[in-house]
């Protein structure tokens, strides 16, 4: 996923109140962490492919994934929101939801008022 889209989808699903973060996984690859409870972390769309696919770690160790997302590689941003809001973690094997569940109380961004400094001015 290229860093601004990335980005962005991170700040929008923080806006929904779910604790999102952006992913750095190697050089120019980016991706969205989503932290689940019990330790758990689901990385988004960090290995470069077009569909939209997350695996759910805890402690760095493989406990889960979400199989690719039939059409997500013509998703836009909106949809990629829609799909991470959805995804039920609960199996190993996640599933999407019918619907997203009602958006819980916004979560602020990270960086904060030193967001920009913080990130070398690479984006607007």
């Amino acid at each position: 996923m290229e860093e601004n889209r990335a980005r962005r989808v991170v700040d929008a699903l923080r806006d929904r109140g779910v604790n999102a973060h952006l992913a750095r996984v190697g050089v120019g690859q980016f991706g969205v962490r989503v932290s689940l409870p019990g330790g758990r972390e689901a990385e988004w769309d960090t290995d470069g492919t077009a569909g939209l696919e997350a695996q759910v770690l805890r402690d760095g160790m493989l406990v889960g994934f979400v199989p690719v997302i039939e059409g997500s590689e013509d998703f836009d941003e909106q949809q990629v929101i829609d799909a991470i809001a959805r995804t039920d973690y609960d199996q190993p094997v996640a599933r999407q939801r019918p619907v997203a569940p009602p958006p819980a109380p916004p979560l602020p961004r990270e960086g904060g008022v030193f967001r920009r400094f913080l990130d070398g001015f690479r984006y607007r």
